[in-house]
């Protein structure tokens, strides 16, 4: 008998689970308390597929769990994947930096001015060298969120927006609704990561670029429409109130760093998240009663989403050859 799932929370992680258990051949229903995908920290993120550069200030489960989401994210959802690695740069007085990078990092390789330009020519002459992870990718995650929820819909997989749960029995509960767990489960704490976008026809860029810096090394990712996703910051709060002035500044200078044009660019949105995480930032499945909980991606969401979605399919297809449980 095919067993019927509720999934809870419709980011990245739920909606990467509720995928897998559909493909599984699960009856699966996702519960939201927003009206729509995308309206929580998954929305804010950068999207990148990057596991090999995410390993400098991470654990090595990080690059073994992350190294695949790019061919998941493919086959899920085809042609929203860009594979063109990411371009690691730093300013001249902080050259220093991407020694102290590449140290801590693998899969990648160096860069002179001359092969920084033929990737990406709007900086030619602007480093002096850079590291180059070819295998790395990126996506939209807005996007992929919302061709995820039409993939399911098209599925006949049901929905309820506005609701934290459903009237119904269940054999089992999934519980992916992030930083709503603060609090409630026991070590799980909120990181706040804030976000800009820009807008500017002076500019282009094919894949993310990593700016190095001693106190705030940034990431830009472009997006369609001359518009460009700045991020980096992690500050250990729960407050998911807009974006400060001070991290504005910080970001805003970084970019003009990286290339000037960045100085006349339109700044059409600032967003905010607050991102729960355990204490070594990985994240887990726990188990209370007929709950399952996957939670504490920290800035890993669309990298290490994947794999977890994988691991609770394994767990509840084990369980789908005992005998039935039933959960509320």
């Amino acid at each position: 008998m095919t067993m019927r799932i509720l999934v809870k929370g419709a980011g990245v992680a739920g909606l990467t689970v509720a995928w897998q258990l559909y493909r599984h051949g699960f009856d699966v229903t996702i519960a939201e308390r927003a009206g729509k995908v995308g309206t929580g920290a998954s929305g804010f993120a950068g999207g990148m597929l990057a596991p090999w550069c995410e390993r400098e200030s991470a654990e090595e489960p990080v690059l073994t769990l992350g190294r695949s989401a790019a061919d998941w994210w493919e086959a899920a959802l085809p042609g929203h994947v860009q594979r063109k690695g990411t371009l690691v740069v730093a300013g001249g007085r902080d050259a220093g930096e991407l020694d102290r990078f590449a140290g801590r990092t693998s899969g990648w390789e160096w860069l002179d001015d001359a092969g920084i330009s033929a990737l990406e020519p709007d900086l030619a002459g602007r480093f002096r060298k850079a590291l180059f992870f070819r295998q790395e990718a990126h996506l939209d995650p807005r996007k992929a969120l919302s061709a995820l929820t039409a993939g399911l819909e098209e599925a006949r997989m049901r929905f309820l927006f506005g609701a934290a749960g459903a009237p119904e029995r269940y054999d089992r509960v999934i519980d992916c609704t992030g930083a709503a767990r603060i609090g409630r489960i026991p070590n799980l704490r909120g990181v706040r990561g804030e976000m800009l976008s820009l807008e500017s026809d002076e500019i282009t860029l094919s894949r993310p670029v990593r700016l190095l810096h001693p106190r705030h090394p940034i990431y830009i990712v472009p997006r369609e429409k001359s518009r460009f996703m700045i991020g980096a910051t992690m500050l250990e709060s729960e407050d998911a109130g807009p974006v400060t002035a001070r991290s504005l500044m910080e970001l805003l200078n970084a970019a003009y760093a990286l290339h000037p044009a960045f100085g006349e660019a339109r700044l059409v949105e600032t967003g905010a998240g607050v991102r729960p995480a355990y204490p070594d930032n990985l994240p887990r499945m726990t188990e209370d009663g007929d709950t399952i909980h996957v939670n504490g991606f920290y800035r890993h969401g669309f990298l290490l989403a994947p794999a977890m979605a994988g691991e609770v399919a394994r767990r509840l297809l084990a369980e789908q050859r005992q005998p039935e449980r039933r959960a509320s």
